[in-house]
Parts: C-alpha cells; sequence; structure tokens
C-alpha cells in the first residue's frame, strides 16, 4: 500500500492552504460574517459600596430597558466592587443598548419613590434623562469584531 502523499513536504500543501484560505476569506466577507466581538462596559459613578449591579444588554428594542423577557439579552448580577468594568466576550455584531442600576439593598429591583428611582440609573452613550427610561435609539451603539468600549455613567436623584 502507498502512502498518502505528504502534501506540504511536496510543497503543494502550501499552495492549496493558501488558495482554501483566500477563498475561505472571501466566502466570509461577500456573507456578511464578522468574527466575534467583545464589549467591555466600564461603570462609574457609583455613590456606595453596598448591593450590586444589575445589567441588560439587549439588541431588541421591545425588551429594552427590562429585558427580562429576552432570551436572547445578556443579563448580569455581580457585586458592586466587581462592577467598574464588566466584559462580554463572543458577541454577534449588531445594534445593542445597555440599561443598568445600581441594586443598593440587594433586593433585586430597581426601588422607586413616586416614580422616581430610588437607587441609580445607567444608560449606554449617557444620554440625558427625564420622565422615564430613553429609547432604545437614544441609547444604542454599534458593535462589530474586535473591541468596544462603553462607559456608564450612573444618575441618582433621590
Amino acid at each position: 500500500m502507498t502512502p498518502a502523499p505528504d502534501w506540504f513536504a511536496c510543497g503543494r500543501g502550501h499552495r492549496l492552504a493558501r488558495r482554501f484560505g483566500a477563498a475561505l476569506i472571501i466566502v466570509s466577507a461577500l456573507s456578511g460574517m464578522s468574527p466575534p466581538a467583545r464589549l467591555d462596559v466600564a461603570v462609574e459613578g457609583l455613590r456606595s459600596q453596598k448591593g450590586l449591579v444589575q445589567l441588560c444588554l439587549t439588541r431588541d428594542p421591545k425588551h429594552f430597558p427590562d429585558c427580562q423577557a429576552d432570551p436572547a439579552a445578556h443579563r448580569l448580577t455581580t457585586p458592586v466592587a466587581e462592577a467598574q468594568r464588566i466584559a462580554f466576550n463572543g458577541l454577534p455584531s449588531g445594534d445593542y443598548a445597555i440599561a443598568l442600576f445600581h441594586d443598593e439593598n440587594g433586593n433585586g429591583k430597581l426601588d422607586t419613590f413616586a416614580g422616581i428611582p430610588r437607587e441609580g440609573i445607567g444608560f449606554s452613550r449617557n444620554p440625558r434623562l427625564a420622565f422615564g427610561p430613553p429609547a432604545f435609539d437614544a441609547v444604542r451603539f454599534p458593535l462589530a469584531g474586535g473591541e468596544t468600549g462603553q462607559q456608564v455613567k450612573l444618575k441618582y436623584f433621590l
């Protein structure tokens, strides 16, 4: 029985690898595929080290700012001490929005008084806050392959 040729030893493998590699690059470019992205979220303005930070990262405007019903959303609860920088890896490209709040008493919900948040809230792109949460379009940001950062500044009303 004749052994299989060693493609790389005879020089043909290098040419084949280059052709297939180039073809793979062309096909992925034509199909619109992009490599997974990384998002780094910097949380600023926490008024205390108590409690948790609750974060919602979503691509769906229908589930913003509360992404509980969004199966594709990325929800995260982390202690305040670990919340200054939060990383998400392997995200598909697209438009995203971040909503977060400082759950100071750790009860898992945003506490309000007469509709005004008693705990700090923040959104991607740091929009001006008036009555109610901002619209998805006001806080969305594009995420493509590679690394992107968002700085979220918390605002406390009470």
